[in-house]
């Protein structure tokens, strides 16, 4: 049984259009370097956790390394948020309904938290993700939990809307837990009822849901009527104009990319499962509804003059469009500082953004910038694969710089 949630190594890493040769949309090399997320548990005692990210200085790694300069990961000591507790110490009484018989599979098959998860109303502002599941999400940057005194997905909503900065969407159960914190003496004690929202910095599919349940010595921890919530707007990047692409992010044409005559064009179809719902765009007001397509994948060239200007990497912050928007600027202070000996130097105007799934596993956030505007017609890659592992595209947005000059 497992009881983690993931936590991100943290560095940026970088690749350039000009010195790698992997597919235009996803530069899989940056995800290759990547070692599988550190874990580390959410507690059962405590009523309330939260993570603290240093956005500032995500934003500072975004600025200080223009491409095509390249940095070296550095080490994160993975964080204890283990509840230090003595043996057989009483644990807060939850406030969800005592379930009889007192076992393990009568709070699963319990149909009043089925009932209740069936049917509660969907958040304004949010899509349902997945419903009255027995177990809970471990997705990407975890921003904290509360215990809440009633199933209550607006108030859980408000608190991702309000609380917890950087909150995308939220898991809301059931969860069966000892009374005292269980040892020798006290290896099963009874169970009390907590009902938890738990929150996150980026999507939240069903696939999340990977966690049901552990073992405090004989005791089992369960989970049931678990729901998840994703926020349904675009995310805001002043001085920038965004939009949703559901799951896919850019497959620039050919042409645009320069390609050697050496180079070959693949073409990959890989099945997604893509939550479908609306997304409304904070700049504008208007409302985007997502699809899932087809991958297309191809090899760009190694030309200095295609609008692909290369991509990074995030791996310790929550989803955030700002950190991409952070780069392009600095990409375009570094360049016109900078200027080719001929011909005008590349300026970022546009940039996609996404969450990078590794055979399954959120890896870190992705930022690709060009020199030109593409719309949501191009947004046609939804993965791609690199020796044994598998490359998903989840959570896409697109953005255009208004006040870069335009092409």
């Amino acid at each position: 049984m497992k009881s983690t949630v993931p936590l991100f190594q943290a560095f940026v890493a970088i690749a350039s259009a000009r010195l790698l040769n992997p597919r235009q949309g996803i530069d899989t090399s940056l995800a290759d370097s990547q070692p599988s997320p550190t874990t580390a548990s959410i507690p059962i005692g405590p009523t309330f956790d939260s993570t603290t990210y240093d956005m500032s200085k995500a934003t500072a790694s975004a600025t200080e390394s223009p491409l095509p300069v390249g940095t070296e990961p550095v080490t994160h000591r993975e964080r204890d948020i283990y509840a230090r507790q003595t043996a057989c110490q009483p644990n807060p009484t939850g406030s969800g309904p005592k379930v009889t018989p007192d076992t393990d599979s009568a709070f699963v098959g319990n149909s009043a938290f089925a009932t209740a998860a069936s049917q509660a109303p969907k958040p304004t502002g949010y899509n349902q993700t997945f419903s009255n599941l027995h177990a809970r999400a471990e997705a990407y940057g975890y921003l904290g939990f509360v215990v809440v005194d009633s199933y209550d997905t607006a108030g859980c909503a408000d608190q991702c809307s309000t609380v917890f900065r950087g909150c995308q969407s939220f898991n809301i159960f059931y969860e069966r837990d000892p009374i005292v914190a269980p040892s020798s003496g006290c290896n099963n004690p009874p169970s009390t009822t907590n009902i938890k929202c738990v929150f996150w910095g980026g999507d939240l599919p069903a696939t999340t849901a990977s966690n049901d349940g552990q073992y405090l010595a004989d005791f089992h921890v369960v989970i049931a009527g678990s729901n998840g919530y994703l926020r349904n707007r675009v995310p805001s990047v002043p001085g920038y104009s965004g939009e949703p692409t559901g799951n896919n992010t850019i497959d620039a044409p050919p042409d645009d990319l320069d390609p050697d005559p050496g180079d070959t064009t693949t073409t990959t179809d890989i099945s997604t499962s893509t939550t479908t719902g609306t997304f409304t765009n904070t700049s504008t007001g208007t409302s985007t509804s997502t699809a899932p397509t087809s991958t297309t994948t191809r090899r760009p060239g190694r030309g200095a003059t295609g609008t692909y200007i290369g991509s990074k990497i995030f791996t310790n912050t929550y989803f955030d469009p700002q950190l991409c928007a952070a780069a392009c600027d600095a990409q375009n202070r570094n360049n016109l500082e900078n200027p080719p000996r001929r011909g005008r130097p590349q300026i970022c105007r546009f940039f996609s953004t996404y969450l990078i799934y590794r055979n399954g596993e959120p890896i870190g956030q992705y930022c690709a910038l060009y020199t030109t505007y593409y719309s949501r017609s191009f947004a046609t890659n939804s993965g791609t694969r690199s020796g044994g592992d598998t490359y998903r595209v989840r959570h896409a947005f697109s953005y255009r710089n208004m006040r870069a000059p335009q092409d």
